[in-house]
């Protein structure tokens, strides 16, 4: 059974990079025809896909954000990482990482979730 875990700071500071990390156990980031996505939830608000970076390793990335975001990956620790620059306050939000059989936009069609884990961003 596949699980994954996200890590990172819950506070940031306006204008900062957000790092966050995303774990993967019970199987390999290489393995598999698998897309691994970030996805955010913003209180009040709809989830957003943030971008996936797929089993072959290429990235894709939500138009609104392409230009802030980067997703990559450790094979030898099997993680990927999402970094978010520049943030502001609006960047403050539940950020899930997640797995998906197919390359999607759409969170709904990811079927393996972390738990989540919150960022603030404030001065």
């Amino acid at each position: 059974q596949v699980q994954l875990q996200e890590s990172g700071p819950g506070l940031a500071k306006p204008s900062q990079t957000l790092s966050l990390t995303c774990t993967i156990s019970g199987a390999s980031i290489t393995t598999g025809y698998y897309y691994y996505a970030w996805i955010r939830q913003p209180p009040g608000k709809d989830r957003e896909w943030i971008g996936y970076i797929a089993y072959t390793g290429s990235t894709h990335y939500s138009p609104a954000l392409k230009s802030r975001t980067s997703i990559s990956r450790d094979t030898s620790k099997n993680q990927f990482t999402l970094q978010l620059s520049s943030v502001t306050p609006e960047d403050t939000a539940a950020y899930y990482c997640a797995r998906g059989p197919r390359p999607s936009m759409n969170a709904q069609n990811y079927n393996y979730w972390g738990q989540g884990t919150q960022v603030t961003v404030s001065s």
